[in-house]
């Protein structure tokens, strides 16, 4: 995930080469200002707010629901590169407009959303955190109203039609939103969304016993949560905590994702529940260079080549993306 230089609002107009100082790093993990080997297959620019959306908002900051900041050099700089981009709708602090704008008009979000994945090339990820009482029949909608215009493309040949979702980290938090997706959007043989995100836990980084939960689902509970196919989710990390970059960032050998890469390249499906297939999807990091107040930003001299960088080679990620595993 990336939220640019302004805590994930993207309000302002990007300065390219202020850009490429502060995200050179994304495109270039070997740290000598040339390309070829990015650091990530993926950035995910985050957020959208849902009601400028729906309400194609044009204003100082925003143009047609899309904030000024997500600019098509924005987009332009990471695809020359081979690295796919998709844009979020949604986190934490836009719940509220989630709601309204699926009790104004399901459909028209949906329609406008696939509008933008149209105009900027790009994928689009829900973000939707209501965990009680979520709106599913309005966001089955938005999902019906944007598979209408971008059907699901296996190949993954076409950025728009990647449409994913985000979850909890496991399934104690989200949970409506959880059995939904098992039950009715990831299916191997019946796919509708892509893929889920089981995002970062609120305290440290996550644990394997929280991903697995989203392997097992939940059948004690009441209605239970089916399994996911491995295939069908990523684990998110975060990147930097607190004041400093930490060594998912700075330091490959002694990250996360390091200790966890081989749990997430061998899971296995639950007996009970779906996929065919070992190792989940992937890994994804929250976020790149400014993500809060609270957190440090992955700009020089903090940039995250030992860490992503180090891992893209350890693990040879291919890039770009190519077709998704099904099962």
């Amino acid at each position: 995930w990336h939220c640019g230089n302004h805590y994930c609002d993207w309000s302002i107009l990007r300065d390219m080469n202020d850009f490429d100082q502060a995200n050179h790093w994304l495109i270039d993990r070997n740290g000598d200002g040339t390309l070829g080997d990015p650091s990530v297959n993926l950035v995910i620019l985050s957020f959208l707010q849902p009601m400028q959306v729906l309400n194609k908002t044009n204003d100082a900051i925003t143009v047609n629901g899309v904030p000024i900041g997500m600019s098509q050099d924005v987009v332009a700089y990471f695809k020359d590169q081979g690295i796919r981009v998709m844009m979020s709708i949604g986190g934490i602090t836009y719940a509220d407009f989630w709601d309204e704008a699926l009790a104004t008009n399901a459909t028209q979000f949906g329609l406008n959303a696939a509008e933008i994945a149209t105009n900027f090339g790009v994928g689009i990820e829900i973000d939707y955190e209501r965990a009680t009482d979520p709106n599913l029949d309005s966001l089955q909608a938005f999902v019906d109203a944007y598979r209408s215009v971008h059907s699901y493309d296996a190949t993954g040949a076409n950025h728009a039609a990647r449409l994913t979702i985000d979850l909890a980290v496991g399934n104690r938090y989200l949970q409506a939103l959880s059995r939904k997706a098992s039950t009715d959007w990831l299916q191997p043989d019946a796919p509708v969304l892509d893929y889920a995100n089981a995002m970062v836990p609120g305290q440290g980084q996550p644990t394997t016993d929280q991903w697995q939960e989203h392997i097992d689902g939940k059948p004690q509970y009441n209605p239970p949560i089916p399994p996911k196919a491995p295939a069908r989710f990523t684990g998110a990390i975060w990147l930097t905590r607190r004041k400093n970059p930490i060594a998912e960032c700075l330091n490959f050998a002694n990250s996360t994702q390091n200790a966890h890469a081989t749990y997430v390249q061998t899971v296995t499906p639950n007996p009970a529940g779906p996929g065919a297939t070992n190792g989940m999807l992937g890994m994804m990091f929250w976020a790149a260079e400014c993500p809060s107040t609270r957190n440090a930003c992955t700009i020089p001299p903090n940039t995250c080549e030992g860490g992503l960088g180090v891992a893209a080679a350890t693990f040879n990620i291919p890039i770009p993306m190519p077709p998704l595993r099904q099962e």
